[in-house]
């Protein structure tokens, strides 16, 4: 009879603790990411799912990439709060930040500070490097990466402008837009487009894995300097997870040693930005008309 009272009492007690434990299991929350996709699906998956899982031990939460079709896709789902930090070109970035009251930039690329964005051309064009702009360009077909792009619309746009006093619909015979830096410079590089603007970090990653045949395709142009990738993160976050857990992230962020995770960014580490960085961009983007 005890044997009977002790067993009974002891599942009762066993099944209280797994439902408390479900419980906890459940309610926990998990902080979502995403980012802008400026290569190949494959490139990104590899690159993010590893980032989710380095402050997944930093933070000890559960966190989640969620990856999106589009710039704009990204701006949208963080304006919605249905991811709560981005890796943002930019431009994304500060669309985004209009959008979500507080939001902060909260970390960046060493090499962000100082980004560029290359013009490549195909080799039946003729053009070769130079230190100014070719004029050469005009009357080609022309191919951005994405609408939403920095490095791939916004400052090619705004300099080719710059140095023709033209739109770049009355500059070239034709102008597209890839979608993202990998398919720039393929495009360019089998002649579907004569000449290309792309982040100047995709363009050297691809050269190093053997991905660019400079027979067909080389730079000719380097943009000067501007400030381009980071981290933004909502403006509520520390309301949902607790005061200070926006420097928890930046911290962590900031603390990524990994050479290997680094590299399929790729960048040598992670530096603070502020917001205010990024004022030569919003003042370039209503030079063109890209946000008010």
């Amino acid at each position: 009879m005890k044997k009977t009272i002790i067993l009974s009492t002891l599942l009762i007690l066993f099944s209280l603790i797994s439902s408390t434990t479900l419980v906890a299991a459940d309610t926990q929350k998990t902080l979502v990411f995403s980012a802008i996709p400026d290569q190949d699906e494959t490139r990104l998956k590899q690159r993010f799912s590893g980032m989710a899982d380095y402050l997944s031990k930093k933070l000890n939460i559960p966190v989640k990439y969620v990856p999106v079709k589009s710039y704009s896709a990204v701006v949208t789902a963080f304006r919605n709060n249905q991811v709560q930090l981005a890796w943002f070109g930019g431009l994304s970035g500060v669309q985004a930040r209009l959008r979500v009251t507080d939001s902060q930039a909260i970390a960046q690329g060493i090499e962000d500070t100082q980004f560029h964005s290359y013009i490549i051309a195909h080799h039946s064009t003729g053009l070769k490097k130079g230190d100014d702009l070719p004029k050469g360009i005009a009357g080609k077909t022309f191919t951005f990466g994405s609408k939403g792009s920095t490095s791939g619309r916004l400052m090619p746009q705004f300099y080719i402008e710059k140095a023709f006093n033209k739109k770049t619909d009355a500059i070239f015979k034709r102008v597209g837009f890839s979608g993202n830096h990998s398919r720039t410079i393929a495009l360019v590089q089998t002649g579907a487009y004569q000449i290309g603007a792309v982040n100047f970090k995709v363009w050297d990653k691809a050269l190093k894995d053997g991905k660019v045949d400079l027979e067909k395709v080389s730079v000719i142009w380097k943009t000067p300097a501007y400030p381009d990738y980071q981290w933004t993160i909502r403006g509520d976050v520390d309301a949902s997870w607790g005061e200070g857990f926006s420097k928890k992230v930046q911290a962590a962020l900031l603390d990524l040693k990994d050479e290997a995770l680094l590299s399929k960014f790729p960048r040598s580490g992670f530096i603070k930005a502020e917001n205010s960085d990024y004022q030569p961009i919003v003042d370039t983007a209503k030079s063109i008309g890209l946000i008010d």
